[in-house]
């Protein structure tokens, strides 16, 4: 990424939170007696591959009857505990199941169940896989039996908060608005207490850091909410960083948060915000840190392919580009530009050659000469908000 003083931070934190949550269980019914086949169809309606028996002679096989979260669970609590039940009891002395990414916690065994206490919170958004070792050398019931196979089975945990992210993003300078806790700040590096904060974010309040910035960008700003604002923040973490940068929230941006919290590894290039307006003569205005730092003529679009009014955010760079597509008339056409900052689907900010500029001339993109569009590249980085006006 393009940006004045930007400083790189790259990694991934494996890291974990406050433990607690509910222990969710399957149980039997004590008024109705189940059949085997009936277990069965109740564990998903046929044997689990690799765990629906188990060595040793005679008796029933031992096996997996249920999980919870059950396989391919989705917004399963940060603070959930695990359960497995098996068709006998467990032996203590048996392999425990692990967790892939793995969470501080402990396995109990506690008759024919399985139950993992988590000792700190599961990342946001995290996908886990549990894997149930079987065979040889793998779990086993009171009498000795095995699972004839390991079983394996995946959960996706419930997202954050997003008034904590917008917190983050402000601790580590991303925002142009700055974040003071109510109370005692949670240290940096106490990874436990700030993944429980990512479920229970602390009290606290937001406040802009400049002065300067117009009244059409402050009215964006929406706390808790997840908007063009909010998400232009998270692109230019996610370029920074070294993640794919698409806006969205993932595990992987909730660990990449908290591993720059944790370095120390702040945003030193400022926030940045362009209005285009179409009112004639049309032009292009940037702010840095609140202050004007860009003005020019622009081009627009014209009627019959107009530049679309809104907000949005640059999610494409290019020094140079052959921008293709089709003119009103249908022919094709193929033009060199350069300092190109994509904001919407086929729509960029670029140097394109014209006589005049401040007109509506282009086919939705926002044009520029060629000096004023190599001064306005850097301050259009990954996430700014463009906002297209009159």
């Amino acid at each position: 990424m393009i940006r004045p003083g930007r400083t790189i931070a790259a990694g991934v934190l494996v890291a974990a939170a406050a433990a607690g949550g509910v222990t969710y269980f399957v149980t039997r019914s004590p008024a109705r007696r189940v059949s085997q086949s009936q277990r069965v169809r109740r564990s998903g309606g046929s044997r689990r591959p690799g765990g629906s028996s188990g060595s040793g002679s005679g008796g029933a096989p031992f096996r997996v009857v249920s999980t919870t979260p059950h396989s391919g669970a989705s917004g399963v609590s940060g603070t959930a505990r695990l359960s497995i039940t098996f068709s006998q009891p467990v032996s203590k002395s048996s392999p425990m199941p692990k967790l892939n990414p793995s969470v501080p916690g402990n396995w109990q065994v506690k008759g024919r169940r399985l139950v993992f206490k988590p000792t700190t919170a599961f990342v946001p958004l995290s996908q886990e896989t549990l894997t149930i070792p079987g065979g040889q050398g793998g779990l086993v019931d009171a009498a000795g039996k095995a699972l004839s196979g390991p079983v394996s089975d995946n959960f996706t945990v419930e997202n954050g908060s997003i008034l904590r992210l917008q917190q983050l993003l402000s601790l580590l300078d991303y925002s142009p608005l700055a974040w003071q806790p109510a109370g005692p700040a949670i240290a940096p590096s106490d990874s436990a207490a700030q993944l429980q904060a990512m479920y229970s974010p602390p009290a606290g309040s937001f406040s802009w850091r400049d002065s300067g910035w117009p009244a059409r960008l402050q009215a964006l700003w929406q706390e808790g909410s997840y908007n063009v604002f909010t998400r232009g923040l998270v692109m230019e973490f996610q370029a920074d960083h070294g993640l794919i940068v698409n806006g969205q929230v993932s595990g992987g941006l909730w660990n990449a948060l908290l591993l720059a919290l944790s370095n120390g590894s702040r945003n030193t290039g400022g926030y940045n915000y362009a209005i285009a307006s179409k009112a004639p003569p049309e032009s292009l205005t940037i702010w840095h840190n609140g202050q004007v730092v860009f003005r020019s003529p622009a081009n627009t679009g014209i009627p019959q392919s107009p530049t679309p009014s809104g907000n949005f955010n640059v999610y494409a760079r290019y020094r140079n580009e052959i921008m293709k597509g089709t003119n009103p008339n249908g022919t094709p056409y193929a033009d060199p530009v350069q300092f190109v900052a994509y904001f919407h689907d086929g729509d960029a900010v670029h140097y394109f050659p014209r006589a005049a500029y401040g007109i509506p001339q282009s086919l939705g993109c926002v044009e520029l000469p060629l000096a004023e569009a190599a001064r306005a590249w850097p301050y259009l980085a990954y996430g700014t908000i463009v906002s297209v006006v009159n």
